[in-house]
């Protein structure tokens, strides 16, 4: 059989096309308006490349911000609309009042309505046809997955749910001794002796193996994998696809040899970077707590009429290499919430006042942490500091649970701009992985892309 490619494309070049053709479609926009309308607010010629390239920049920046380069919402049509319309809507208002960088206002302001309807219209566009033909069945990634199975849906669910074009179409039991046989409904299960047909007959892209011990792989489908390596087939390991589907480190499948799957980020050591990481962070901080100093009488206000009792409340937290500090919140819960002992928030918990929702939504309780990042005890960025009764809990259940704790706790993280609040051990597994993703590639990209996606959570108003 020799190697057939199936046209596909990968994560990042959806990423990426989605960018580049919202740029291009724009572009093209603009000249169609201006050859058609007599429009020169912002014509294509060559002394309005920089007034391009800021309005390419604000639709990034903004799209990033309002999810329109999220894959799973990309491929919903309603969805993107409304997504189109906020970034649009920004774009244009930061692009009208920033006029060093851009075009004066025009002298007729109908063309402001003509250059706003003409971004959300090409953009739409062309998601209308990212849908209807890269978005579809015959552009998904077929993937077939061996291995010892006995946890499939665990396996499966995760990559389904991240990534809409990459499809497991099947699977095969690949263990030595099977002792009953493996029933999930949705995924066709493949006898191990047709794996060459199977790959032929489904237009199999990927071989992904998921196997806790490679040494249950029978010898028959270790030898068709090698087979198929050596005619250049792509067989992939799971937890590598993992991580790059989801960004998270799978490490309910790490074992003894944990070690392979922690390379931590150079820049965890990195002078230069922790220098700038620590720069940032009193920067941001200082203009925070400004701000929260700007809008206190309305959160007084707030408190006194819907949040009664004590503004602010203390609670001790684990920070950076296991030490304990004082962490600074406004008040959102009841006062004496713990009476009965230390739990979990909850989703609708009662023990959340109504003004309290409101801050936790918006997450303006985290203001008074500015100080905590400027006595550095925390950063802006980095995984949120839990209480030592939760730690001691929550160390003894997951594996690698206070690895987290080898770089400083922050305001916001990759587990709180990917996932919502954690009120379970099994979401503290969820946003343990995460963390442990931020710390295994932690750059200065990474860390604007967290800055950028948490005013999504605000915006969208995530907070619990």
């Amino acid at each position: 059989m020799g190697r057939k490619k199936y046209i596909h494309f990968e994560v990042s070049e959806r990423k990426i096309l989605l960018r580049i053709i919202d740029i291009l479609a724009i572009v093209l926009g603009l000249y169609i308006l201006e050859s058609s309308f007599n429009f020169d607010y912002l014509r294509i010629e060559q002394d309005t490349i920089i007034d391009l390239m800021v309005l390419a920049v604000y639709i990034t920046v903004f799209g990033t911000i309002f999810e329109i380069y999220d894959l799973r919402q990309s491929s919903k049509l309603d969805v993107t609309f409304r997504n189109i319309v906020f970034t649009v809507s920004t774009t244009v208002l930061f692009y009208l009042f920033t006029p060093v960088l851009t075009p004066f206002l025009p002298e007729q302001r109908l063309q402001i309505l003509y250059f706003y309807i003409c971004l959300i219209t090409m953009i739409f566009l062309w998601r209308w046809a990212y849908i209807a033909f890269v978005s579809a069945p015959r552009f998904y990634k077929k993937v077939l997955l061996v291995g010892d199975v006995s946890n499939i849906e665990n396996i499966v669910k995760p990559l389904n749910e991240k990534d809409p074009n990459y499809k497991i179409v099947g699977f095969i039991n690949a263990e030595t001794n099977v002792p009953s046989p493996i029933t999930f409904k949705g995924l066709k299960e493949f006898k191990s002796s047709d794996l060459l047909h199977v790959i032929k007959e489904e237009k199999i892209s990927e071989i992904l193996v998921a196997s806790y011990n490679s040494e249950n792989i029978t010898s028959a489908i270790y030898h068709d994998l090698i087979t198929l390596l050596d005619r250049g087939f792509i067989i992939r390991e799971y937890t590598q696809v993992f991580e790059e589907l989801t960004y998270r480190v799978p490490i309910q499948f790490v074992g003894k040899d944990f070690y392979k799957y922690f390379p931590f980020s150079r820049s965890n050591q990195n002078t230069l970077y922790l220098f700038f990481h620590r720069t940032f962070d009193i920067l941001f901080s200082v203009l925070g707590l400004i701000l929260g100093i700007c809008i206190l009488p309305l959160i007084l206000i707030g408190n006194l009429i819907a949040n009664r009792g004590p503004l602010f409340y203390v609670q001790e937290r684990v920070g950076q290499n296991g030490k304990l500090f004082k962490i600074v919140k406004l008040r959102s819960m009841i006062v004496n919430a713990e009476t009965n002992g230390a739990k979990w928030a909850q989703i609708n918990d009662v023990r959340i006042t109504r003004f309290g929702k409101f801050l936790r939504r918006a997450r303006l309780d985290e203001i008074p942490q500015f100080i905590n990042v400027i006595r550095g005890n925390m950063s802006i960025i980095g995984p949120r500091p839990e209480r030592p009764f939760f730690v001691k809990e929550l160390s003894a259940i997951i594996p690698f649970y206070e690895t987290r704790h080898i770089v400083k706790p922050g305001l916001t993280g990759w587990a709180q701009v990917n996932t919502r609040y954690g009120a379970s051990v099994d979401d503290s597994l969820t946003k343990l992985q995460y963390d442990l993703y931020y710390i295994k590639h932690r750059s200065l990209f990474l860390d604007l892309n967290i800055f950028v996606k948490t005013f999504s959570t605000i915006l969208y108003y995530r907070g619990q």
